[in-house]
């Protein structure tokens, strides 16, 4: 009987254990942050480093660690890596986490309140309302993410023009259509600004709710890859 359950708690000690190895993983901002970024598609090392302000050498090791949980894949190609999601579950986990942390942490709630209080102005558009009006014709999709990350993945029909090109390219959008604009998810502000620039240009314009992986976890239709117009655009 004692070896039964000595046996017992050894298992249940190693089992815990190895659970913790993905908390373990999580408990840094840097990590979940680059965790948020490759839920917009595979970026390398270097990208990782340059878009959430680390060096090449302290953005790797982070890499390393979601790897080592295997939270994180990598693909090779020539003298690069590309990182990416190991899979949905990983970027469910992230929205399960925020979602939890808006919920029970009061700072979190303090902290976007206070960055995005201009935000409260901005129409939202929630992923259901933005399906209903695609369906039935009546908004022009605009991605304001950087345009490799709109390759990787994007909602159907959408056009590509990141934010930093987006006052050069008005021409582009219709005036006599409404334009929704999205983003990397709801802390990312491209869209608040892209919504901001294209309202006082005297289009009508909101931004979706969430962002594109949200609508990606759902279930719904995305294209990857670039079409002829986005391409065009940046010769």
């Amino acid at each position: 009987m004692r070896i039964e359950i000595s046996r017992k708690r050894e298992f249940k000690d190693q089992l815990f254990e190895q659970f913790a190895r993905i908390g373990k993983s999580l408990s840094n901002g840097r990590r979940l942050e680059i965790l948020e970024l490759l839920a917009q598609g595979h970026h390398s090392v270097e990208e990782v480093a340059r878009k959430v302000e680390l060096s090449v050498a302290n953005a790797s090791q982070h890499l390393q660690v979601l790897r080592k949980s295997n939270l994180v894949s990598v693909k090779r190609e020539g003298l690069y890596a590309h990182y990416s999601l190991a899979g949905n579950d990983v970027l469910q986990l992230w929205i399960s986490m925020r979602q939890l942390g808006e919920k029970h942490l009061a700072d979190i709630r303090q902290l976007v309140e206070s960055y995005l209080s201009s935000r409260e102005q901005l129409e939202p558009i929630s992923c259901e309302e933005l399906l209903k009006r695609l369906n039935e014709k009546s908004v022009f999709m605009l991605d304001v993410r950087p345009f490799e990350e709109y390759e990787a993945g994007h909602i159907p029909g959408a056009r590509s023009i990141p934010l930093a090109e987006l006052t050069a390219r008005l021409r582009e959008i219709p005036k006599k259509r409404e334009v929704v604009a999205y983003c990397r998810g709801p802390y990312c502000v491209f869209a608040d600004s892209a919504v901001s620039i294209l309202t006082s240009k005297g289009y009508r314009a909101a931004r979706l709710e969430e962002g594109f992986p949200e609508w990606k976890i759902r279930g719904l239709a995305v294209e990857t890859g670039s079409d002829s117009r986005a391409i065009r655009a940046r010769r």
